[in-house]
């Protein structure tokens, strides 16, 4: 750790939330890793600014307000409020809190749309396409999925109306040229490939940057009847909020801070990013920022979170069973680099119970515990290892204890904070094991040794203060309620229980307790599985065991997919399987759109003999279910597997 030296700026953002309502725990997961490195970098002797906020215009939050019977600002004013109370409930250490109807954002936006016209890069014209209101988006009908929005899901609605454009193109090959020269521009790399193969490189249509079907937004002062984007509006909080000024009159802070180091931001908005947001910067002649990381979702355990089924998980309730720290854990552990993460009622409890209650909890209440009952409280290095087995165990506690912060940094480096987290608790099970093998208690038993008592007790605590140092970015409440007990030479005399166990029949009853609905879903869902249909299909010929051996089947990890040109039934995956990479060409385009297959494990038959369909090479076959409708479901793993990994 370094406190003193000053390693230059850092400036890290999320992305504004849209203040259409309550954040559930997968949004309030962005806050929380975003607030995990910046404490980091904080630790590590950063000038650290962190930026996060509210996006508040656009015609959702105008339909939102009306329904609600109040004005937009009324309504955004009570959703931003909502916004920042989870933000600060989640003790997250950002700087700055922006909000798009500030004053000086929406000034700096009528300024940067005036410029942009003024130099040629926006023009007037119409629009005549598909519409979908929640993602703000024009679509062409060439590019709906089965008729619905590619981004969302939801239904379009056929919209024309006069509006100014942004021309995408003009930068296009400037964009290519720098993501390709940038190779830690976007990460991870599964995202870069996504954005450069569907839309970069087919070539990118001129972006309407206007609206006059709705006015909650910032109005185009030279043609009011038009209002800004919403995501041109949007992205420019990142530059507006540390004082950028288009007329060049820009704060000391902007000087320092741009660009920005790393936009945190969810996969589903890449796209605006990493081509529309370096776009305009380029047009404004400003740096692009260092890296855009787009994070995976946080999903709950039985199906996407819908307010209907009562199955939504907010920050402030998973707080009142679990606590802040617990919950900060819970979200930055499960989150998996690249891939989804999956939350619940049940796996909370089971991780509440395991890591945080045993294995952290249970170790620091019995060293202070020990401590105090052999020692009075106080502890010093005694140097005392007996045996050679004593110097051993010793040497390993102490070679962990003094990699770990190594090992921490090199994850973080890479934006791996749960692998980061992972390597703290490496070190407390390591100090558990520590326990097992120098036996304190039998050791007390014997005057002759209590110097060697006193040398494992002060080891332990000099491991465990390691590992609360390391986990204050992470857990700062609990890092410094660790820190605390264990003192500064003497231990406190009465441990505090730093995480209760949870019975979780006892969680689940109090959850549908207050979730009725959850209840009722799970019965309905017992009466679909009784009365579930069946289908019965035409059987094969047999085949012998022989025959079943030739086919190998494995494990496969999707890190790139893409649409097949001219073909509205194909979609051309690459798929890891161990340390190779295989393209498989499937007839799935109807059920999946390319971002949702990327990160998938899949089930795989890698032995086919390659073919070309559509003029594409394919090497494999994904295996699919089909039910009596014709729908398809990709067959994955039951459990987490490696790419590789053999089906049997």
């Amino acid at each position: 750790m370094c406190e003193k030296c000053n390693k230059g700026k850092y400036y890290i953002t999320t992305a504004i939330a849209y203040a259409s309502g309550k954040p559930h725990i997968g949004n309030t997961y962005e806050i929380v890793l975003a607030d995990a490195i910046a404490r980091y970098k904080r630790s590590q002797g950063y000038d650290v600014f962190f930026q996060t906020g509210t996006d508040e215009h656009g015609q959702k939050i105008e339909l939102k307000a009306d329904e609600a019977g109040i004005t937009p600002k009324q309504f955004v004013d009570n959703a931003a409020g909502e916004i920042k109370k989870i933000w600060d409930l989640m003790n997250t250490s950002y700087d700055k809190f922006i909000r798009t109807t500030d004053e000086d954002h929406e000034a700096q936006v009528k300024k940067i749309f005036k410029r942009l016209y003024d130099q040629g890069d926006i023009y007037k014209s119409s629009y005549e396409g598909m519409y979908c209101t929640p993602c703000e988006s024009f679509w062409t009908e060439s590019q709906l999925v089965d008729g619905k929005c590619p981004d969302c899901g939801r239904e379009c609605k056929p919209a024309k109306e006069e509006a100014y454009f942004f021309k995408m193109s003009k930068y296009a090959d400037r964009l290519i040229d720098y993501i390709n020269t940038h190779p830690e521009f976007i990460q991870p790399v599964s995202r870069k490939n996504e954005m450069m193969n569907n839309f970069l490189i087919p070539g990118l249509q001129d972006l309407c940057v206007s609206r006059t079907s709705f006015t909650w937004g910032i109005p185009v002062d030279f043609d009011p009847k038009h209002v800004v984007y919403v995501w041109l509006d949007a992205l420019t909080n990142y530059i507006t909020g540390i004082g950028y000024d288009c007329d060049g009159n820009s704060t000391e802070q902007f000087k320092k801070n741009w660009p920005a180091d790393l936009h945190l931001i969810g996969k589903d908005i890449i796209r605006f990013h990493t081509i529309y947001w370096p776009i305009f910067l380029m047009a404004l002649d400003l740096p692009l920022p260092k890296q855009v990381f787009g994070h995976p979702w946080l999903l709950q355990g039985d199906g996407k979170m819908s307010k209907s089924k009562g199955n939504v998980l907010y920050a402030d309730e998973l707080v009142d069973f679990f606590g802040v720290d617990a919950v900060r854990y819970f979200v930055l552990h499960e989150m998996p680099f690249e891939n989804d993460g999956v939350i619940s009622w049940e796996l909370m409890v089971e991780r509440m119970n395991s890591d945080l209650a045993n294995t952290l909890g249970n170790l620091v209440n019995r060293t202070i515990s020990m401590t105090n009952k052999y020692f009075g409280g106080t502890v010093t290095n005694k140097g005392v290892a007996e045996t050679e087995e004593d110097k051993a165990v010793d040497a390993d506690l102490k070679a962990i204890t003094e990699d770990t912060p190594k090992r921490v940094e090199a994850k973080m480096d890479e934006l791996r904070v749960a692998d980061a987290i992972t390597e703290i608790f490496v070190l407390f099970k390591r100090c558990n094991k520590y326990i097992d093998e120098t036996m304190p208690w039998a050791l007390a038993k014997e005057e002759a040794k209590k110097d060697r008592l006193e040398t494992v007790l002060y080891n332990l605590i000099e491991s465990i203060k390691t590992g609360a140092r390391l986990l204050e970015s992470f857990m700062p409440e609990t890092s410094e309620k660790i820190l605390a007990q264990l003192g500064d030479g003497k231990v406190t005399e009465k441990p505090e229980i730093l995480f209760a166990r949870l019975d979780v029949e006892e969680v689940m009853k109090k959850v549908k307790e207050l979730h009725p609905q959850m209840a009722a879903e799970e019965k309905d869902d017992q009466a679909e599985g009784e009365d579930e249909t069946v289908i019965d299909i035409d059987a094969k010929p047999e085949i012998t065991f022989d025959d079943f051996g030739k086919m190998q089947f494995q494990v496969g990890e999707i890190i790139s997919c893409e649409a097949v040109p001219k073909s509205k039934k194909l979609l051309c995956s690459q798929v890891k399987i161990g340390s190779q990479v295989k393209q498989i060409v499937s007839g799935i385009r109807k059920h999946y759109t390319p971002e949702e297959m990327v990160g998938k494990k899949v089930m795989v038959l890698v032995n086919l003999k390659p073919a070309k369909l559509a003029g594409v090479l394919s090497e494999g076959m994904l295996l699919c279910a089909e039910d009596a409708e014709g729908n398809l479901a990709l067959m994955t793993p039951e459990k987490a597997m490696p790419a590789g990994a053999e089906i049997c």
